[in-house]
């Protein structure tokens, strides 16, 4: 073999080698990119998740705490209603027997007058009678 087909042969195997080379950093390359992908890929998945799941439970506290509070205002409304009815009644019946107390005693006031006064009538008819005699 002459030298020239030697050096020939050299560069060729040399451009081989470096399509070879170049050949395997595609393929890794290839490969890296596609663990880069995946990692990325789950990554934003955990991300989505996480802020999904933020976004959920703020939401589903708010819902929890809109109707803790209206079923609290309701039980509160229902209490304090009970209670002014409670007391409503109550002095209702205490004004009822004050009222009646106060008419019973103005009734009987009225009743002794008139009793009185038609007492003296009859006792004085009775006196003028007799005096007339």
């Amino acid at each position: 073999m002459k030298q020239s087909q030697i050096a020939e042969c050299q560069t060729v195997n040399r451009e081989y080698m470096v399509g070879a080379e170049m050949e395997c950093r595609d393929g890794e390359n290839r490969q890296t990119d596609r663990q880069t992908d995946r990692q990325t890929d789950r990554q934003t998945d955990r991300q989505t998740d996480r802020q999904t799941d933020r976004q959920t439970d703020r939401q589903t506290d708010r819902q929890t705490d809109r109707q803790t509070d209206r079923q609290t205002d309701r039980q509160t409304d229902r209490q304090t209603d009970r209670q002014t009815d409670r007391q409503t009644d109550k002095t209702d019946r205490q004004t009822d027997r004050h009222t009646d107390r106060q008419t019973d005693r103005q009734t009987d006031r009225q009743t002794d007058r008139q009793t009185d006064r038609q007492t003296d009538k009859q006792t004085d008819r009775q006196t003028d009678r007799q005096t007339d005699r």
